[in-house]
C-alpha cells in the first residue's frame, strides 16, 4: 500500500482509537506502593482487548511474579519477513496536585485538539498508536509484528528482567520501537537518538541521638538540615557542574537545543540562570544531572524549637549514555561521604529497590533507522529532528544486551505542550494521528525492502 492509503485508513480508525484512548485514560493505573493494583490490572485487560479488536488475535496478559502484568500478542507476517516489536507501557504516574488540573485527570477531555488526563500522553498513547497501526493492514502487515505493553515503567525495574529476558523467545526481533518518546514541537516529526541512565541513593545524616533545645545547644551544634544542605550544595560547583567525580561527559554534536524554547517549555521563573558550562544539549543530554526528590525530616508546620536531629534526601543522579549506573552510584555515595561537613555522621543507602539504569545511544546507521525517519518525514511532510532524552529508559539497553544486533528506534506522540508527569497531561490528537499514519508507512517500507535501502514508496 502507498502512504496514500495508509493515511486514509487511518484517518477512518481514528474515531475508534480516540475511544480506545479514552478508555484507557479513565483506568487509574498507577502501579505504585499503597495505589490499588486491581487498577494496573484492569488496564492490561484493557489494552489486550484494544489489541486484539486492531488484529492481535492472541494478545494476553504476562504474568510477572509479583509484579503487574505486561501485554503480548504477536501476528505472523509473510515468510521471510522482518520481525517488528512494538513498545509501550500502560501504567502512569500519580496524579499529582487535583486541584492544579484543569480537569479531573482520570476522565478525559478533549479542548481544541488535545485529550488532557493522566496517561493521555505517557504512554497510553502509544497504545494506541500501535494499535491504529496494525488496523491500517486489517490485521495483516507486511512484517510480523510482536507487540509488548510493560505495566510497571513508571514505579519499577524489579520485573525488567524477567519481562525481557525471561521472555527471550517470545520478544525476540529485527527492529524495536519504543512508542515512549515524542516530538520537540507539535508538527515537527522527532527521532530520539539517546537516553541518559539513571540512578539515586538515600542520604541520611545525624547530629545527635534527639531533638534538644535549640537555645541552649544551638551554635556549638549543627542542625541536620544545615548540615545536610552543605552535603547536597556539594554536588555541584560554582558554575552549576556536577561536581561528581569520574563520570562520563562528551559534545552533543546533534541538534542545539534553544535556550529560549527550553525555558518555555519548562515553564523557569523569570530571572533563572541556566546551570552549568557548554550548551544546553550538552547538559541535558550528554552528561550527568543530579538533583533532590525529596526530604525527609520536620515539616514547617508543627515544628518547635528544637536542634533538628536526623534528616534524610533522596538523590537522583542521571548519567551519560555509555556510563555504567552501579559504578556511577558508587561515585554518587562517596562523593556524599567526603564531603559530611563538622564530623556529622553520614550513611547512605544504595542497595535494594534503587534505580540503576543505563542510556542508551541509538545507531542511527542502522538501515531500519533510515526507513523509519523516512516515514515519520512522509507522515509529517516535514523534515525530521534527532534530539536526545534526559529522561530515561531502561528498556531499551536491556533490548540491546538482550537481543545483540537489533535496531532500535524510539519515537512517541507527546509535544512540548504534553505535560508528561505533571498535572494537565495531555496529547495531540493530530500527532497521534500522524504517528499512527508514520507507524503503518515504516512497518510497509521496512516489509518491501526498506530497510535493504530500497526507495521509499510514497
Amino acid at each position: 500500500m502507498k502512504t496514500a492509503e495508509l493515511r486514509a485508513r487511518v484517518a477512518v480508525a481514528m474515531p475508534g482509537a480516540i475511544a480506545d484512548l479514552e478508555r484507557l485514560v479513565r483506568i487509574p493505573s498507577m502501579g505504585y506502593p499503597g495505589y490499588d493494583p486491581a487498577n494496573v490490572r484492569a488496564s492490561a485487560e484493557a489494552t489486550r482487548d484494544i489489541l486484539a479488536a486492531a488484529g492481535v488475535a492472541d494478545a494476553r496478559l504476562l504474568e510477572l511474579n509479583g509484579g503487574h502484568p505486561a501485554v503480548f500478542g504477536q501476528i505472523q507476517g509473510p515468510e521471510g519477513a522482518p520481525t517488528v516489536l512494538l513498545y509501550a507501557h500502560h501504567d502512569v504516574q500519580p496524579e499529582g496536585p487535583l486541584d492544579e488540573w484543569e480537569s479531573p485527570p482520570f476522565e478525559p477531555v478533549t479542548r481544541d485538539g488535545r485529550m488532557y488526563g493522566r496517561g493521555a500522553a505517557d504512554d497510553k498513547s502509544g497504545i494506541v498508536t500501535h494499535a491504529a497501526a496494525i488496523r491500517a493492514f486489517d490485521g495483516r502487515p507486511p512484517v510480523t509484528v510482536k507487540v509488548v505493553v510493560e505495566g510497571e515503567e513508571e514505579c519499577s525495574t524489579d520485573h525488567l528482567p524477567e519481562l525481557v529476558q525471561g521472555n527471550a523467545d517470545l520478544l525476540r526481533a529485527d527492529v524495536a520501537v519504543v512508542a515512549d518518546s515524542g516530538n520537540y514541537r507539535t508538527g515537527v516529526p522527532t527521532m530520539t537518538t539517546s537516553a541518559r541512565g539513571v540512578t539515586d541513593c538515600v542520604v541520611e545524616v545525624r547530629v545527635l541521638a534527639q531533638a534538644q533545645h535549640s537555645g541552649s545547644y544551638g551554635g556549638p551544634i549543627v542542625d541536620a538540615y544545615t548540615a545536610l544542605a552543605r552535603i547536597i550544595a556539594s554536588l555541584h560547583d560554582d558554575e552549576g557542574n556536577v561536581a561528581i567525580e569520574g563520570l562520563r561527559r562528551f559534545a552533543w554534536d546533534g541538534f542545539d537545543f534553544p535556550e529560549a524554547d527550553f525555558r518555555e517549555e519548562a515553564r523557569a521563573v523569570e530571572g533563572l540562570r541556566m546551570m552549568g558550562t557548554g550548551s544546553l544539549s550538552d547538559s541535558i543530554w550528554a552528561g550527568p544531572a543530579v538533583a533532590v526528590l525529596g526530604i525527609d525530616g520536620p515539616r514547617v508546620h508543627g515544628s518547635s524549637n528544637q536542634i533538628v536531629p536526623v534528616a534524610r534526601a533522596r538523590v537522583s543522579l542521571r548519567i551519560a549514555p555509555g556510563d555504567e549506573p552501579v559504578a556511577a552510584r558508587e561515585k554518587l555515595v562517596k562523593h556524599l561521604e567526603a564531603h559530611a561537613p563538622w564530623g556529622v555522621e553520614v550513611r547512605v543507602q544504595s542497595e535494594g529497590g534503587f534505580e540503576a539504569g543505563r542510556g542508551y545511544l541509538v545507531d542511527t546507521s542502522h538501515p531500519a533507522y533510515r526507513v523509519a525517519t523516512g516515514a515519520l518525514a512522509e507522515a509529517w511532510e516535514h523534515e525530521v529532528l534527532e534530539t536526545g532524552s534526559g529522561g530515561s529508559i531502561p528498556l531499551v539497553p536491556l533490548l540491546a544486551e538482550t537481543f545483540p544486533g537489533i535496531a532500535v528506534l524510539m519515537w512517541g506522540a507527546w509535544d512540548e505542550r504534553s505535560n508528561i508527569h505533571s498535572v494537565n497531561e495531555s496529547v495531540d490528537l493530530g500527532e497521534l494521528e500522524r504517528l499512527a499514519v508514520a507507524e503503518a508507512v515504516f512497518l510497509q517500507n521496512l516489509g518491501t525492502g526498506g530497510a535493504s535501502g530500497a526507495s521509499v514508496e510514497s
